[in-house]
C-alpha cells in the first residue's frame, strides 16, 4: 500500500505541487488585470487625437490674439471656419477637393500596382534588380516638380498627367518596402510549405504575403500621404480644378483665410488616409 505522504507527493508531482498551483493563480490573475487594463486603455487613447487638436487650435487662437496679426497674414480659427462654410456653400470647397480625391486615388492605384508586381520580380530575381535598379536610383534624383511639365507637355492638361506624377510619388516607397519585405521571410518557411506540396499560388498566398504584409502596409502609409501631395504638385503647374488650384487662387487673391482651408483640408485628407491604411493594418495583421 502506498503511504499517504507517497500518495500526497504523486499529487503535487502531477499536478505541479502547491508551488506550481500557486504559480499558475498569479499568472491567471496576472492575465486578468491586463484583460481589464486592455479594456480601459482605449479611452485615453481615442481621447489622444482630440485633445491634441483641441490644443492646436487653442495655441493658434492664443498666438493671434497676443500677437494681433491681421486676417490677410494669420485669420483666427473661427474666420477660417466661416470661409470654410461659405466655400462649402457655394460648391467651391467640393469641386476643388473632389478634384484631388479623384487624382490621388488613381495615382495611388497605378503606383500600388506597378510597384507590387515590379517589386515582387525584383525581390524573387537578383539579376533583375542589378539591372533595374540604376534607372530607380535615376528616377529618385529627378525632381517630381521637373517632370511634371514635360507629363503636362506629352498628355495635355486633363487627369491623365496627374495621375501619371501622383503615381511616380506613390511608386517608390510602395516598391522599396515591398521587396523588403518579401526578403526578411525566413527561406525555411518557403522550403517548408514546398515540402508539403504547395503549390506556387499558395506559397504566395498562404506564405509570402502574410509575412510581406506588416512591411507592404508600412510603404501603403507613406504612399497613400504622398499620393495627395504628387497630385497637389500637378495642379499647382497646370490645372483648373484641385486644392493646389485653390492654393494659387487664394494666394493671389491674398484671401488668407481661404489658403487656410485648402492647407486644412490637404492636412484633413493625409491624416484621413494614414488612419483608413493604419484601421486596415489593425484589420488584415490582427495577429
Amino acid at each position: 500500500m502506498v503511504s499517504a505522504a507517497g500518495t500526497s507527493r504523486v499529487r503535487e508531482e502531477r499536478g505541479g505541487g502547491p508551488a506550481r498551483s500557486e504559480e499558475r493563480a498569479t499568472a491567471q490573475g496576472r492575465e486578468r488585470r491586463e484583460r481589464r487594463g486592455m479594456a480601459r486603455r482605449p479611452w485615453p487613447g481615442a481621447l489622444t487625437v482630440p485633445l491634441s487638436l483641441l490644443g492646436g487650435l487653442l495655441a493658434w487662437k492664443l498666438l493671434v490674439v497676443a500677437r494681433d496679426y491681421p486676417a490677410f497674414v494669420l485669420p483666427a480659427p473661427e474666420r477660417v471656419a466661416a470661409r470654410f462654410l461659405l466655400a462649402l456653400r457655394d460648391g467651391t470647397w467640393w469641386r476643388h477637393t473632389e478634384a484631388t480625391l479623384v487624382e490621388s486615388l488613381a495615382g495611388f492605384a497605378l503606383g500600388f500596382a506597378i510597384a507590387t508586381v515590379l517589386g515582387y520580380l525584383l525581390a524573387k530575381s537578383p539579376p533583375l534588380e542589378r539591372v533595374v535598379a540604376p534607372y530607380l536610383a535615376a528616377s529618385q534624383a529627378l525632381p517630381v516638380v521637373a517632370i511634371a511639365p514635360l507629363l503636362l507637355l506629352w498628355f495635355g492638361f486633363g487627369l491623365l498627367p496627374k495621375v501619371l506624377i501622383a503615381a511616380l510619388v506613390v511608386f517608390f516607397p510602395i516598391l522599396i518596402n515591398t521587396v523588403s519585405g518579401l526578403r526578411q521571410i525566413d527561406p525555411a518557411l518557403r522550403d517548408v510549405a514546398l515540402v508539403f506540396g504547395a503549390t506556387r499560388r499558395q506559397l504566395f498566398t498562404l506564405v509570402e504575403l502574410p509575412l510581406a504584409l506588416p512591411t507592404l502596409l508600412s510603404g501603403v502609409k507613406i504612399g497613400f500621404t504622398l499620393a495627395i501631395t504628387g497630385a497637389t504638385v500637378a495642379e499647382f503647374i497646370g490645372a483648373d480644378r484641385g486644392l493646389g488650384v485653390l492654393l494659387n487662387i487664394s494666394n493671389g487673391l491674398f484671401d488668407t483665410p481661404l489658403l487656410f482651408v485648402a492647407l486644412l483640408t490637404l492636412v484633413g485628407l493625409a491624416m484621413l488616409a494614414y488612419g483608413l491604411v493604419t484601421a486596415l493594418e489593425r484589420a488584415l495583421i490582427r495577429w
